[in-house]
């Protein structure tokens, strides 16, 4: 499966970042403009590709097909993510606070995972989830590992960082909110991810095979780098440009490369289309 021209021009984009963020990382640097630039850097690929992506979902009939849906929800999801770290790097840049958490830029965080959360449940809709839960051992997966990946949730978030207190002295109850939330909230569709994972992939006939599985990777990146976000902050070792900060460009990059994928009407068998 060849990548359509939207793809090689964010696949080169990411190249960029990551050459960025270790010429940022082995400076030293955790409070230079150049940390507040990478944070404005990697943000640009959910804004842009989330605004194509909306607009290129139109060729799967827009909201009016499973398909269309999970494209345009997904895109919504990543580029409100985007326009909050727009507003992030405002408050970075313009007015000199280097962590705005919780602030204005929540307003696009919170509202993300709840949309591209919903384009995965149209996305197995659309890919025909319930034909791979047939069999016990799908069945048996999909409950136990959400199981997991909650206690794993927990001991990280309120067990190590927290030292077992949900509302520790001095920390907001907004900031705890946020904190359980984002994780959580990706835990949803994380777990939607791991339902849609069983499916049979030949449906839409495998040509899009590697964008969904971009798109559930994506979920899951984005699940592990805002439990990483929400333990840094908590511990107060998060600066711009840090590991998380990497987690959080390859987690949008997946997600961006997956439906960017769906921009481009590939030729596959009838028999298998959507309904």
């Amino acid at each position: 499966m060849g990548l359509n021209t939207l793809q090689k021009i964010l696949l080169g984009y990411l190249v960029f970042l990551v050459i960025f963020w270790i010429a940022l990382h082995a400076s030293g640097q955790t409070e230079s403009i150049y940390n507040s630039l990478y944070s404005l850097a990697f943000s640009l690929t959910p804004l842009i590709a989330g605004a194509v992506g909306m607009v290129q979902s139109r060729i799967w009939g827009g909201l009016r097909s499973h398909v269309g849906k999970a494209v345009f929800f997904i895109a919504l999801g990543i580029f409100v993510w985007g326009a909050g770290s727009m507003v992030w790097s405002y408050y970075n840049i313009v007015l000199q606070v280097e962590m705005p958490y919780p602030s204005l830029a929540d307003l696009g965080f919170a509202p993300s995972i709840f949309f591209y959360g919903l384009g995965a449940i149209y996305l197995s809709k659309a890919t025909g989830a319930k034909f791979g839960l047939r069999n016990k051992f799908a069945k048996l997966f999909v409950t136990i590992a959400p199981l997991v990946i909650l206690l794993f949730s927990y001991y990280v978030l309120v067990v190590v960082a927290r030292g077992g207190v949900l509302l520790p002295d001095g920390e907001t109850p907004l900031k705890t909110f946020f904190d359980l939330a984002y994780p959580l909230g990706d835990f949803v569709g994380l777990t939607v991810s791991i339902i849609v994972s069983g499916l049979s992939f030949r449906y839409l006939g495998g040509v899009y095979l590697a964008d969904i599985i971009a798109i559930l990777l994506g979920l899951a990146v984005m699940f592990v780098a805002d439990s990483v976000f929400s333990y840094t902050t908590t511990v107060g070792t998060f600066y711009n440009g840090d590991w998380g900060d990497l987690l959080l460009t390859f987690g949008l990059f997946l997600l961006a490369f997956g439906t960017l994928g769906f921009s481009k009407l590939r030729t596959f068998n009838a028999a298998r289309a959507p309904k």
